[in-house]
């Protein structure tokens, strides 16, 4: 079994061990009887293609927070109470550079965090493509999935937004800037990634789509997780093509956003906070879109019936991932819409 993801953010990283999970549990391996733990010649493989559209440049380092946040989480040495960063960080050299009045004030950077990135600058600096730094990266833990960033090309996503304290009503600052230091409270006219039009998807990520048996959309922002994702050309086309079912999983629950802000950002695009508005923003592959599954909650039970008129498979299953049971279970879920759908 081969599946691929497409995830970003904390609500992709908890999806993913969900994933990850469930496979060790329907396709243990058949040599220790054991599920995939990052060894060789087992019987369900995953992939996750991750989003690049929050990375940033940040006092000389390279910062690429989606796929940190994978990363940590996968590997079981991830802040489980902030949702962020390390477990057991300090934070010394953030202090110090706030002293010294480098980088941003209100963006902490942990001391294991820092070392993350550190290496990353250092072996980009020397040459490798954040693919190839991925990979490096992930050798260190046995993760039991592999992770591609979606592109190797920067593709930062800087957000227009209304600000009555800027000239002309309006300014545009980088995502974790509008993120973080704001919380989404200014307004956001429109949300560009730079270069995203001379970008090419990364090193296996069209053959991880095309080849895999089901494709999953996690939990995670539509907007600029998601969406970055697909706006790489090429990934979209690929997704088009290939034979797999595509299936998603929506990120709103009873029309709230299960983590974050992403309510601002499907706003700005004119899409409702809501699981059925954003299967159809997604749209259907009969249709042109994205998806031939989709699923919500069991609150949302009652947009089942007219996402099917428009094309669509969908479910209602409990989406609260509150620990690696309930995770893997929705896993399960997917993965089995996948099989429906074909």
């Amino acid at each position: 079994m081969r599946i691929t993801v497409l995830a970003g953010g904390v609500g992709g990283s908890r999806f993913v061990r969900g994933v990850r999970e469930e496979c060790a549990r329907r396709w243990p391996d058949p040599s220790t009887g054991s599920g995939r733990r990052g060894q060789r010649g087992t019987a369900a493989s995953v992939t996750v293609i991750v989003n690049t559209g929050d990375d940033l440049w940040l006092a000389g380092v390279r910062l690429m927070p989606d796929f940190d946040s994978l990363l940590y989480s996968l590997a079981g040495v991830n802040d489980t109470e902030r949702g962020w960063g390390r477990a057991g960080e300090t934070e010394r050299v953030s202090a110090e550079l706030r002293e010294w009045g480098v980088g941003w004030p209100w963006f902490t950077l942990g001391d294991l965090d820092l070392g993350t990135h550190l290496a990353r600058t250092a072996w980009l600096r020397e040459g490798a493509t954040p693919s190839q730094v991925a990979e490096r990266l992930q050798q260190r833990w046995p993760l039991g999935v592999r992770l591609l960033p979606a592109t190797d090309t920067e593709v930062d996503t800087y957000v227009q937004a209304a600000d009555p304290d800027a000239p002309g009503g309006e300014r545009e600052l980088h995502f974790q800037e509008w993120w973080t230091r704001y919380r989404a409270a200014l307004p956001a006219l429109e949300f560009r990634q730079r270069n995203i039009e001379s970008a090419r998807p990364a090193p296996g990520v069209v053959e991880a789509i095309a080849d895999a048996d089901v494709v999953l959309i996690a939990p995670s922002n539509p907007v600029v997780s998601i969406g970055t994702i697909v706006s790489v050309p090429g990934i979209r086309e690929a997704l088009a093509e290939t034979p797999a079912r595509v299936v998603g999983v929506s990120p709103i629950i009873g029309g709230q956003v299960v983590r974050g802000m992403a309510d601002a950002c499907l706003t700005a695009i004119g899409v409702e906070t809501d699981a059925a508005a954003v299967a159809r923003h997604y749209g259907a592959r009969s249709a042109g879109g994205l998806l031939d599954g989709w699923l919500v909650d069991e609150v949302d039970a009652a947009s089942v019936a007219p996402l099917e008129e428009a094309g669509l498979v969908a479910a209602s299953v409990p989406l609260w991932m509150r620990d690696l049971d309930t995770s893997a279970a929705l896993a399960g879920a997917a993965i089995d819409l996948g099989a429906e759908t074909r």
